[in-house]
């Protein structure tokens, strides 16, 4: 009878863990859609056309003739090639999904999901950019505002940490 039980303990076991694995891929398989909906496969895009920008910029910079402009292209697309090894979709896709797996549960990426695909989810993704963009500006003036006071007082400290530096270290005996 005991051996009976030990088999049935360990079928269930097997069991639940297949449960497990199968529940495991499928909250992976959530967080991936989110992610897709979450246009988190573009994140790297703006990194992307800043290096293009930088390297255009030296070129320009270099006074570089338009006969060169082949030599230009073809260090964005080695540049190019270097992002997308470090930061590509198919590179980062992987920990994403974990990052999100590990921080909501399958019932919470279906809401997610649900909420991405509603027209209002779908708002928020068209605008979020722009929303993004202006909560930067706003953010960026207000801190500018900020910037003598906060300069001045790390002078006040930098005034009241120097009489301490200026005292030589007392000469051990």
């Amino acid at each position: 009878m005991t051996r009976f039980r030990a088999i049935c303990t360990a079928v269930l076991f097997v069991c639940a863990s297949g449960q497990v694995l199968a529940d495991a891929k499928s909250q992976a398989a959530d967080a991936e859609k989110f992610l897709l909906l979450a246009h988190a496969d573009k994140l790297a895009t703006p990194v992307f056309a800043q290096v293009q920008q930088m390297f255009a910029q030296r070129f320009a910079q270099a006074g570089a003739a338009d006969s060169k402009k082949a030599l230009l292209e073809s260090y964005q697309a080695k540049a190019n090639a270097v992002l997308e090894k470090a930061v590509g979709w198919k590179q980062i896709k992987p920990e994403m999904i974990t990052l999100y797996t590990s921080n909501f549960t399958e019932s919470e990426l279906k809401e997610l999901i649900e909420f991405y695909q509603s027209p209002l989810g779908k708002k928020l993704m068209e605008k979020m950019p722009t929303l993004s963009g202006q909560s930067a500006q706003l953010t960026q003036k207000r801190l500018e505002a900020a910037v003598p006071e906060v300069n001045k007082l790390l002078a006040e400290m930098m005034a009241q940490l120097e009489p301490a530096a200026a005292k030589p270290a007392a000469k051990k005996p």
